[in-house]
């Protein structure tokens, strides 16, 4: 056996097919992007074994607040088209609109890009993406990891998975228990299909067959699909200051739509009533139910429909929050009510 092995060329990592100098300039890459977002709570840079985040000083009695959320099948469309751009952002959004509902503020960001061989152009847009989203964000790209594992991953495809982390005020978590009967819930218009339903889509679309490149509205059909989550830290922080306690919920809108997402800030004893032609139900929605031939409660059960984030204000409150939405870009839209539930009713109710 030795004998054997001696007579052969010494193996490397990259014999594998593990290219550590390829990793070593993705992080050269990636270094100034993370500096564009790097807040002065951050301690150390990139490269160490961990990240640093000094939290003294800044809250008096801080919760903090955690979430994890990938880009899910519209990855296979950022395959299919090359795009690599948004998909950042994306990762990006889904975490801290998660953690912003319960009132925290997006502090830090870590991501994970795992592939079977890397491709450091394609790594580095990627992390361009949820660098721009950090920034839109007011978080940290504060860490990651980067894992090159071959024949796990088809070539030119990889995954991604994020991580973020945000503080709150203990006497100022959002909790939805202090939503009652005659509450109002305004809309937040989402960018597009947001990453969300995209399993369904692609079915529409190999049913369809349209042509991504065609108008679509005036723009290619592959850029509203591909179209970024919204992030809508900034101006519902703004909110927070500025109007203390005014909101009573968030709901971020995503996987389940309004249907399955308002009711998990609703006590079991209330019920959002919503009026879907108080908002219009922007082209690409209109598009995914006629090509789909879509039922319209599976719609509002699958996708956003237009809604990314729903906001729960007292009736008194509610052209104050709007007015600071609107101010800082935000469509708003005043979509419904909370009503006291009967026993049969659900806890949403599209009418």
């Amino acid at each position: 056996m030795s004998a054997q092995h001696s007579s052969q060329s010494p193996l490397s990592y990259r014999d594998a097919g593990v290219d550590i100098e390829a990793g070593d300039a993705l992080v050269e890459r990636i270094k100034p992007l993370a500096r564009k977002t790097i807040r002065p709570e951050v301690l150390g840079g990139i490269g160490g074994f961990g990240a640093l985040f000094n939290l003294s000083g800044k809250y008096r009695d801080p919760v903090l607040v955690s979430g994890t959320d990938g880009v899910g099948t519209k990855l296979r469309l950022a395959f299919a088209l090359g795009r690599h751009d948004t998909v950042g952002q994306d990762l990006v959004a889904m975490s801290v609109n998660d953690i912003l509902v319960q009132g925290a503020e997006p502090l830090f960001f870590l991501d994970y890009f795992a592939c079977g061989k890397l491709d450091v152009d394609t790594a580095a847009t990627v992390v361009q993406g949820i660098a721009r989203g950090c920034e839109l964000a007011g978080c940290a790209l504060i860490g990651g990891e980067t894992a090159e594992m071959p024949d796990m991953y088809p070539d030119g495809e990889y995954d991604l998975a994020g991580f973020a982390v945000g503080a709150v005020e203990k006497t100022s978590i959002i909790d939805g228990s202090r939503i009652a009967p005659g509450d109002v819930v305004l809309g937040l218009a989402s960018s597009g299909a947001h990453s969300n339903g995209y399993s369904l889509i692609r079915k529409i679309i190999g049913l369809a067959e349209p042509e991504l490149a065609a108008d679509f509205h005036g723009r290619p059909l592959s850029d509203v699909l591909m179209e970024p989550t919204r992030i809508y830290v900034k101006p519902l922080l703004a909110v927070f200051r500025e109007l203390p306690g005014a909101i009573k919920g968030l709901a971020h809108i995503t996987g389940g739509g309004l249907t399955e997402n308002l009711p998990r800030i609703l006590g079991g004893d209330l019920t959002a009533r919503i009026d879907a032609a108080s908002w219009p139900l922007p082209p690409l929605f209109q598009w995914l139910r006629q090509a789909g031939q879509i039922e319209q409660g599976e719609m509002y059960r699958v996708f956003n429909c237009g809604i990314g984030m729903a906001v729960v204000v007292a009736a008194e409150d509610a052209g104050a929050v709007a007015g600071h939405l609107a101010a800082a870009g935000e469509a708003v839209y005043r979509i419904g009510r909370i009503d006291q539930r009967n026993a049969d009713e659900a806890q949403t109710i599209i009418e």
